[in-house]
């Protein structure tokens, strides 16, 4: 017997998460320890688990400061755990930068200097570079959340107005060995992406900035047009003594989780297809295309036949056009999917963020059912009006089909399965 799609769904989504949790992925990880001291630091939603894991495993003592989003804290002993604002940055994240910088700062040749970082540490790991202050931060993190640019171009921009991005924590950090163990919750897990890079050499420049700003139309504030037209503002590069006995390994990746959830789909009889871990694009129009997808395998059983279950992850973007408007990247994905499917039977989905929040809301994502249209007209819902004003959550809200998890305390980015079953299942 199928099972249920609603319930496999969500086990697919657990599955997907489980993979990635600290406990699981940061222990085998570890470094050796030092002939110095060990200093814990790092920003992410699912830092805080990564120090405690690291707290749990490691043989000797430990300190050290992390910071990671408001309720995504959990107990620790040694290492102090700190919260502030995400996704716009706010004074306690500024505090708890300042707290780290000075911690490292202090180290020696002999410590070793262990940074955990996650999806979300672009925004917590906060410290305005000279001439800036936090006010100029959060109006270009704004500008750049709305405009619809990749994470790897808001991350650019942010590393030139940033005193610890881009590798300047490192700096920071030298002479002291830095071990660098990332959450991956970008595209191609390159880790000068990932939380803007803080431990790494930049591979972006000014100009590559001066670019994106034009590109995109951000708006700078005064301080911040006059920074990014100041040659210090450039980003240390590769061979900077400052990373020449560094180590960098990513410990969890959407590739895993993918893999991890294909296995669940396997273990209750349906056959998964993954499509990549790297899907990039304005959310609703990849949902249109997904749902073009779904309707080949349906309809001509291509890639595969029913039941299967379209498996994919990365990050889509959501070009905001009404300010007021409420619903992340994912529950817009699944709204344009619902309209390019039009009922189709037997297809079901679970678009979600593995954080636990999607976009700002306190919620994952959303489930879509071959009557998710039909339920919307009965409710009074008009799809393509909500989708266009940007508030899908309001649409999913109205039908019981928001995926609310929690914080999961762990990040590796979007999560999308589409389940495709046999007309009469």
């Amino acid at each position: 017997m199928l099972p249920d799609p609603r319930a496999l769904l969500r086990r697919l989504f657990d599955a997907a998460v489980d993979a990635a949790r600290p406990a699981l992925c940061v222990p085998p990880a570890l470094p050796e320890p030092p002939r110095g001291r060990l200093i814990v630091v790092g920003a992410g939603k699912a830092t805080a688990a990564m120090a405690q894991a690291v707290e749990r495993a490691w043989p000797g003592p430990l300190e050290g400061v992390v910071v990671t989003r408001y309720g995504h804290g959990v107990p620790t002993q040694r290492v102090l755990v700190r919260e502030a604002a995400h996704p716009v940055p706010d004074m306690s994240g500024v505090a708890a930068t300042r707290e780290i910088l000075g911690l490292v700062a202090g180290a020696g040749p002999d410590d070793l200097v262990l940074c955990l970082m996650s999806g979300g540490g672009s925004a917590l790991l906060c410290a305005p570079a000279d001439g800036l202050s936090l006010a100029d931060k959060q109006q270009v993190n704004r500008a750049l959340l709305s405009c619809g640019a990749r994470i790897q171009e808001m991350n650019a921009v942010r590393k030139h107005l940033s005193a610890v991005k881009g590798g300047r924590l490192a700096q920071a950090a030298h002479p002291a060995r830095v071990v660098t163990l990332l959450i991956s919750d970008v595209v191609g897990d390159d880790p000068a992406d990932i939380a803007s890079g803080p431990t790494v050499p930049d591979p972006t420049t000014l100009a590559d900035v001066h670019g994106i700003v034009a590109h995109y139309g951000v708006p700078l504030t005064q301080a911040a047009g006059r920074r990014l037209q100041h040659p210090e503002a450039e980003t240390p590069k590769p061979g900077d003594p400052a990373f020449a006995d560094d180590v960098v390994t990513v410990v969890a990746a959407p590739q895993l989780s993918l893999e991890a959830a294909a296995d669940a789909a396997r273990a209750a009889g349906i056959a998964p297809v993954i499509l990549g871990d790297a899907i990039e694009g304005e959310a609703r129009e990849v949902g249109i295309a997904f749902a073009g997808l779904a309707r080949q395998v349906a309809l001509r059983g291509q890639p595969a036949a029913a039941p299967c279950v379209l498996l994919s992850g990365g990050e889509t973007t959501v070009t905001v056009r009404n300010a007021q408007g409420r619903g992340g990247r994912n529950q817009e994905f699944a709204l344009g999917l619902a309209l390019a499917l039009d009922g189709l039977a037997g297809v079901w989905a679970l678009a979600a963020d593995t954080d636990g929040i999607d976009g700002t809301e306190d919620v994952a994502g959303a489930l879509v059912t071959p009557d998710t249209l039909a339920r919307a007209r009965a409710a009074g819902l008009d799809a393509r009006a909500l989708l266009r004003e940007n508030r899908a959550y309001d649409l999913f809200q109205g039908l019981g089909d928001l995926l609310v998890t929690g914080p999961t305390l762990t990040n590796v980015n979007d999560f999308r399965a589409i389940l495709v079953m046999p007309p009469d299942a």
